[in-house]
């Protein structure tokens, strides 16, 4: 524990005497800790705590209070020291009745005042001071009420220091019985006081000219005793003073003298921001010095710094750099306040940066391509994620009707394999959706003022929104450049014929033979549209990325014709996947091939086609409506081709040994088809049978995916179509009936005239001749021949053959010069039974060549005639039941039709 503090001990007071309430100051030893410390004090036994104030342990301010003594010690009791004694003692006067307008020598106190009338003290403004009796004469109070006198005088006052003070008032009250000589010897005592004022303060001056004397000499002798005393005290302390600046000044100059050694530590360190604080507080203290160490050794700070600038320009420039460092660079050189812009040199050098990197990314691809051709570099692994997206779009092919399927040409082997032109496109927009947005946000922080410190934006704000101003031209300009550059790279590799020649060199160099497929031209059109998505983001203004859409809307293009120039060759090579296979409508797999084969490619082409925000639609130009529109006619009419040639290609080259009917129908080939091998007229019926099918369900399902699609000029395919198909159609109808009808057309004349037949000189008719029975047995069979290929070709095919027929043998009969009785009933027999028999499938045509005919014969002129007419066609029709029920059947088909 601490041992105890000396008591306090008082050993002066200053003044030593005076009034109550005059403020003193105690002087001592041990006199407290604290205003806590400081429990008791009296002046002349009088408590002043109240009044105390502690300064410190050998000072305290207090008033003096009301006292009985007029003479007493000073006693001052601490916690810490207990009760303490007093060397000195303090009088106390009695206070001198000075009056308002009394003049003192000394001070009087505005916090205490004497009141004469009350004689007390009071705490209020000595102005408030006034004589017991300004008149000089004696007060007799009147017995006025104070009521009365207040409405006699309202707003008035018998005090005589108010502002509303009223003279007669105060005479009715105090003077109100005293008499006309007491009231004039008042006007007397005024006077003498009004003159005591007037003499001036030279007069007071002489009255207290001793006492000013008197303090005069103890001001000196104080000042001799202060000086004797304090003479070595102050002397210690100028020393001290001195010894205090030397250490500073000493101070100073170690930290300027360290300052270069430490600079080129804390730069080795990386501790750049406590070279730049150090180096701030060097040039506030020394950057305008005169004393030329210091200028010499600040020189030498100056030569670090620039060092510094040199090795942050350098590591601001070198490539590649993360944006965060960037921004710390070129703070510290704003710090430092290094010549120039950095930051504008930054956005330079990132800007070639990018530039480079786009170009050597296509170097690299190129002469990955000539050294490995075919083969898939490491280097131009992509993403796993990004090929999915293409093949997302490529179904497998469905399975199609009546049992057939559609095969691809394609090669699956794409699946696997990315070309190197995709590759390097992929590459190309992640490399550049991975510098440019960095390069975007550190202009950004250029324009925003956020790359620079508090002091370089305030000290150079004005230059810098200046340089903003005169440089937001040339960021555009890079931009622009980039942007460029991106689209002029993917147009080399993807589109060459796009660029001019003198950028062939620059931008291409892609030596390739075949042409991306329509699938990878989809994949390369989704990778840009997400590069397009992402440089939006950045808040990029549309005009700096147009060409980007521009670029686009060209692949779109291009991917269409592509296609349905692939789509083309597919087509083409259908022909060598016809199966002969008919199904019971009489139909192959090949219109269903053909209707998967365009449904697929332009499956292929919907997210091509379509739309996204901001993009064009791909039909807008007139040009290209004009080549879309040609190559779909062309992909239409190579298909109708592929038909033509089916149906003309020579036995030999024709495969059946795959050959199958329907089991439903009936086979009426005969033992000659016993090996299932298809005759020309068959591979005809077919083709002819697909044509049917095409016209009423194919060409409409396709014009219908085109318009589903938004191609245009739909109507214009459509009739073109339909026109190159009805031409085939016709032409060969037209072979098949020519290869049917002419040998039945033929036979008929040497039928007719065989064994040496004359209508003018023959028997009577006893039944239809062989001729005609042999010309209907050659109709069933093309009946059968076309019903086993297609039931609905049946009506067009023999109506045809009954024309050429009806035709053959009315020009037969029209040339015979004249006829017997029994040869006209022969020939009026013949015509008929065939007449009748074929009755389903005449035409106009034919019913006029019948008529024709029997308007060559003589009429039949009697009843008996008419009879063996008819029970002649009834036995015909009887013995030839069998045969006739193909046209009984499609009667009744057509009938229920």
């Amino acid at each position: 524990m601490s041992r105890l503090r000396q008591p306090p001990l008082v050993t002066g007071i200053s003044p030593n005497e005076g009034i109550p309430w005059t403020k003193v100051i105690i002087r001592g030893e041990n006199l407290g800790t604290g205003p806590t410390d400081l429990i008791g004090l009296t002046i002349c036994g009088h408590n002043c705590l109240l009044t105390a104030e502690w300064m410190s342990a050998s000072k305290i301010v207090c008033r003096v209070g009301q006292a009985k003594n007029d003479k007493g010690d000073i006693i001052v009791t601490t916690k810490s020291g207990g009760r303490g004694t007093s060397t000195v003692s303090f009088k106390l006067l009695k206070p001198e009745k000075i009056g308002i307008l009394d003049q003192s020598a000394v001070w009087v106190d505005e916090m205490n005042y004497y009141d004469m009338r009350t004689d007390r003290n009071k705490g209020i403004p000595p102005l408030s001071l006034r004589p017991a009796n300004p008149l000089g004469i004696d007060i007799e109070k009147s017995k006025f009420p104070q009521k009365d006198l207040e409405m006699l005088f309202p707003g008035m006052s018998a005090d005589f220091t108010s502002e509303n003070f009223s003279a007669a008032w105060y005479l009715i009250e105090n003077h109100s019985t005293t008499s006309f000589e007491q009231l004039k010897m008042a006007v007397t005592n005024l006077k003498r006081q009004a003159n005591k004022k007037s003499e001036g303060s030279l007069a007071y001056v002489k009255g207290g000219l001793s006492t000013f004397f008197e303090a005069q000499d103890a001001l000196s002798g104080a000042s001799n005793t202060a000086d004797t005393l304090f003479q070595e005290v102050l002397g210690r302390k100028d020393k001290a003073d001195s010894t205090r600046n030397a250490l500073n000044v000493l101070q100073r100059f170690k930290f300027l003298f360290n300052l270069p050694l430490n600079i080129e530590r804390n730069i080795q360190k990386g501790d750049y921001d406590v070279v730049i604080n150090d180096y701030e507080k060097a040039k506030s203290l020394f950057g305008k010095t005169e004393v030329q160490v210091f200028k010499k050794y600040y020189a030498e700070v100056e030569t670090r710094i620039e060092t510094l600038r040199e090795l942050l320009l350098d590591k601001l420039l070198e490539t590649p750099s993360t944006l965060h460092d960037q921004k710390r660079y070129i703070r510290y050189l704003s710090d430092i306040h290094a010549p120039g812009d950095p930051a504008w040199q930054c956005i330079g050098a990132q800007h070639r940066w990018i530039l480079q990197l786009m170009h050597s990314c296509k170097e690299g691809y190129i002469q990955d391509l000539k050294g490995t051709p075919g083969l898939h570099s490491p280097m131009l692994d992509l993403d796993s994620d990004t090929r999915p997206l293409v093949l997302g779009h490529l179904s497998q092919t469905a399975s199609l009707k009546r049992g057939s399927s559609f095969q691809s040409g394609r090669d699956d082997t794409w699946r696997y394999k990315t070309p190197h032109r995709v590759a390097f496109v992929e590459k190309l927009t992640k490399l550049v959706l991975s510098q440019l947005p960095n390069f975007w946000k550190l202009w950004i922080s250029y324009v925003n003022g956020s790359l620079f410190s508090e002091t370089a934006e305030k000290s150079g704000q004005i230059e810098r929104s200046k340089n903003v101003r005169q440089r937001q031209n040339d960021f555009k300009k890079m931009i622009q450049e980039v942007m460029q550059c991106l689209v002029k790279l993917i147009r080399g590799a993807l589109l060459p014929f796009s660029i001019p020649e003198s950028g062939v060199r620059q931008y291409g160099g892609w030596e390739v033979k075949s042409e991306l497929s329509g699938q990878w031209l989809a994949h390369v059109i989704q990778t840009i549209r997400l590069t397009y998505e992402s440089l939006t983001a950045l808040e990029i203004p549309n005009d700096m990325l147009q060409t980007i859409q521009d670029l686009i809307l060209d692949l779109r293009v291009r991917c269409v014709m592509v296609t349905l120039q692939h789509t083309a060759e597919e087509i083409k090579r259908l022909a060598e996947k016809e199966d002969w296979i008919v199904d019971n409508e009489g139909l192959t797999s090949l219109p269903c091939q053909f209707e998967q084969c365009i449904i697929h490619s332009l499956q292929s082409l919907k997210g091509v086609v379509e739309c996204k925000p901001g993009e064009a639609s791909v039909f807008q130009q007139p040009k290209t409506q004009e080549e879309v529109c040609q190559l779909s006619i062309n992909i239409m009419q190579i298909f109708i081709y592929c038909l033509e040639q089916l149906s003309t290609k020579p036995d030999a080259d024709v495969d059946t040994t795959h050959l199958s009917v329907d089991v439903s129908s009936p086979d009426l080939f005969g033992s000659i088809h016993e090996d299932f091998s298809l005759t020309s007229e068959q591979r005809l019926l077919i083709v002819l049978s697909n044509c049917c099918y095409l016209e009423r369900h194919t060409f409409l399902n396709i014009a219908e995916h085109f318009e589903k699609h938004n191609f245009q000029g739909i109507e214009k395919i459509t009739q073109v179509s339909m026109a190159s198909l009805k031409e085939l159609d016709q032409r060969l109808f037209e072979n098949y009936i020519e290869l049917k009808a002419d040998p039945i057309v033929g036979s008929l004349e040497p039928g007719i005239y065989a064994g040496y037949f004359d209508w003018k000189d023959c028997l009577p008719p006893t039944g239809v001749r062989n001729y005609l029975k042999e010309a209907l047995v050659n109709i069933i069979a093309v009946h059968a021949e076309v019903f086993t290929i297609s039931k609905e070709l049946v009506p067009r095919v023999l109506s045809k053959v009954v024309e050429a027929v009806s035709e053959e043998l009315s020009r037969l009969m029209q040339c015979v010069s004249s006829f017997s009785k029994n040869g006209a009933l022969q020939a009026r027999l013949e015509i008929c039974a065939l007449r009748d028999t074929v009755a389903v499938h005449l035409t106009p045509e034919s019913k006029s060549s019948f008529k024709q005919a029997l308007e060559a014969l003589p009429q039949l002129s009697s009843g008996a005639d008419k009879k063996l007419l008819e029970e002649l066609l009834n036995k015909f029709k009887s013995s030839m039941h069998l045969q006739l029920t193909c046209f009984q059947a499609a009667s009744s088909t057509m009938m229920k039709t």
